[in-house]
């Protein structure tokens, strides 16, 4: 139906996992982390859906420029792919999240608490979705963006 560069399977490639990404590491860190209750967690990650899929696309191709310029001043394409995916993650994500967390209620203490643990929880997070992204644009069958 659609060719394997369209814009429209890139865009549902990406959408896919940043809501399925989101959701799963975004409840672990509030509950096991933040100290949010349940309750806070499920209505913060009920929120995050259309948020996600609203930046989702947008998000998928700042990364992506991202990878490019890193890559252009970096000769180690694993260290570099690693450290863009985390600059990435972080510079796009955190201020979203920022708004996410106020409009459902969390104090700031633990805003503060879950914004830094995402931030540090990103060395690895950010790198991990680079990959997942990657995996899920496979699935989509999806050709010519950055890998």
């Amino acid at each position: 139906m659609f060719s394997r560069s369209s814009r429209l399977r890139m865009a549902a490639a990406d959408t896919f996992a940043l809501v399925v990404y989101c959701f799963i590491a975004g409840m672990i860190i509030e509950v096991l982390l933040s100290g949010m209750t349940l309750e806070q967690s499920l209505y913060s990650r009920l929120i995050s859906v259309p948020v996600n899929i609203v930046i989702a696309w947008p998000f998928g191709q700042y990364r992506d420029a991202v990878l490019r310029l890193a890559r252009r001043h970096g000769p180690n394409r694993f260290w570099v792919r690693n450290l863009a995916d985390l600059l990435a993650y972080v510079s796009f994500q955190s201020p979203v999240y920022v708004l996410i967390l106020l409009a459902v209620g969390a104090d700031y203490e633990q805003i503060l608490t879950a914004v830094t643990t995402n931030a540090v929880g990103s060395m690895i997070l950010g790198v991990a979705y680079g990959y997942f992204l990657e995996y899920c644009r496979r699935l989509f069958n999806v050709t010519g963006y950055v890998n």
